[in-house]
């Protein structure tokens, strides 16, 4: 069954799930597996828990927790009672998740205790769940009427000033938009959607959870990717839409020339990055059972804007991301940089007038940041990134922010960081530092502190002690002559 463009919350689309497709699965989680009539229930009763414990409508709720059937009931339950998600990266330490959960107000933060070996804690005056817990189970089962407008999820990116920018969307946009994803990856009812994607992320929950939700797919979340896991899932469950960066099909092809698993039944594949081999794109399409390979762009204030279509050859797949996906428009400002305008350009940034008038102009150009060149055909490249972001394994880093926790440390007077290739995650970090006069410090030592103080995709992985950083006239840093 197709989208219906009448919905226009996303739990009116959710709980409409049990008549539309019953007993049907919904989400398999290890031993747990969920028809679609049961997920409605279990996500009307963690509705009613929201609001038995005082939730009220327009409150936030944190979500610091790994994907599992827990996380997909917690975001619906909550959306049902009125209130507003706010994921949180598991990679995050204690005072990056932290500055979200208290800058966001939420309410309440659900973590899921001991994952990645971590007891996951709240600021002062913020009640932790644990998302294992009977609580999503405990209410009476309730549903509070939502509005398209209202805003459904506040998702935090960070922005070269270091400071995360909380991004709102509304309910149905996402909803248009993640319909329309579904048409151009080309997916169907009874799918089998192996979602490694983090559901903190829009690529695993709203181009994986709300995408399958609409279509009446299957979800199979995983938590951590584990190749081995991954093929024993493909295999024994016949799995067929696995999107994810393009490290996965690295891994996917390395284990079909090893050989021993079964993975016929894969039929979608979705990836996206800024540069993609040409050759990686030829071997998936021709060495693994992939019939549609889809390859877009997209950043959490618009959600998904760009995407390849059926037919596009190997070339255009791996070096362009594709045209506007309806509804949106796209140019090339003068001085390379990508905008977009459309319905699912995000409401504003939270509680952030200014950040939020400096992403979007008076008519409504989304700047994205982004340097691209658009060819005859309307296809979009990206061809740099106007605020030096670069991406480790699928994972945003900017190195503002990365350069500020450096210089939280005794020995560093100056830091300068900037991606550099790596075969298996794309790029990693780099650091380049002056030491303060009279206090050493070795590279070794840094990587190890900086992995105590910022997610491990941030920690740079090499660094270089320079006696001074290269300066332009104005001061600021020339990183084109660092490398």
């Amino acid at each position: 069954m197709s989208a219906n463009s009448s919905w226009q919350t996303i739990p009116e689309m959710v709980l409409s799930g049990a008549e539309r497709f019953g007993d049907a699965e919904a989400i398999v989680d290890g031993e747990l597996r969920l028809t679609y009539t049961d997920l409605s229930e279990r996500v009307r009763a963690a509705a009613g828990a929201y609001i038995e414990a005082g939730l009220n409508h327009g409150d936030r709720v944190a979500i610091w927790a790994p994907n599992s059937a827990e996380w997909i009931i917690a975001a619906f339950g909550l959306l049902t009672a009125g209130g507003t998600v706010v994921p949180v990266n598991t990679r995050f330490k204690e005072t990056e998740a932290a500055d979200i959960i208290s800058r966001s107000g939420a309410r309440l933060v659900l973590v899921e205790k001991g994952f990645l070996d971590r007891e996951f804690t709240a600021p002062p005056g913020v009640p932790l769940i644990d998302i294992k817990s009977d609580f999503l189970t405990s209410g009476t089962p309730a549903e509070r009427k939502v509005s398209g407008d209202d805003i459904a999820d506040i998702i935090f990116t960070s922005g070269t000033t270091g400071r995360p920018k909380g991004v709102m969307m509304p309910h149905a946009p996402t909803l248009r938009l993640y319909a329309e994803w579904n048409e151009l990856a080309g997916t169907r009812e009874g799918d089998r959607y192996l979602i490694v994607n983090p559901f903190f992320h829009i690529f695993g929950y709203k181009a994986g959870v709300i995408a399958s939700m609409i279509r009446g797919m299957t979800v199979y979340p995983f938590p951590v990717f584990d190749i081995g896991r991954v093929l024993e899932t493909v295999e024994r469950e016949r799995i067929t839409v696995l999107p994810g960066a393009p490290t996965i099909y690295h891994e996917l092809l390395a284990a079909q020339q090893r050989g021993g698993h079964d993975m016929s039944s894969l039929r979608v594949a979705v990836t996206g990055a800024a540069d993609i081999p040409v050759e990686l794109i030829r071997r998936i399409k021709e060495e693994l059972p992939f019939q549609s390979i889809m390859t877009g762009y997209g950043l959490t204030e618009a959600g998904t804007i760009t995407a390849s279509r059926q037919g596009d050859s190997f070339e255009d797949i791996a070096t362009t991301v594709g045209t506007p996906c309806d509804g949106f428009e796209m140019r090339i400002a003068d001085d390379g940089e990508v905008l977009a305008r459309g319905f699912a350009v995000m409401k504003g940034y939270f509680e952030d007038p200014k950040a939020t008038a400096d992403a979007i102009d008076a008519d409504g150009w989304l700047h994205t940041g982004d340097l691209g060149t658009m060819d005859d055909a309307g296809r979009l490249k990206i061809i740099g990134r106007k605020k030096d972001m670069f991406i480790v394994g699928g994972f945003n880093a900017y190195p503002a922010e990365i350069e500020g926790f450096l210089m939280e440390h005794p020995a560093v007077a100056q830091a300068a960081v900037i991606g550099v290739p790596d075969e298996r995650l794309g790029q990693v970090g780099k650091a380049f530092v002056v030491r303060r006069p009279g206090v050493d410090v070795t590279e070794d030592e840094l990587i190890a502190w900086s992995r105590t103080r910022m997610a491990n995709f941030k920690s740079p992985r090499f660094v270089a002690f320079l006696d001074a950083l290269p300066l332009n006239a104005t001061g600021k840093v020339m990183k084109d002559q660092l490398s």
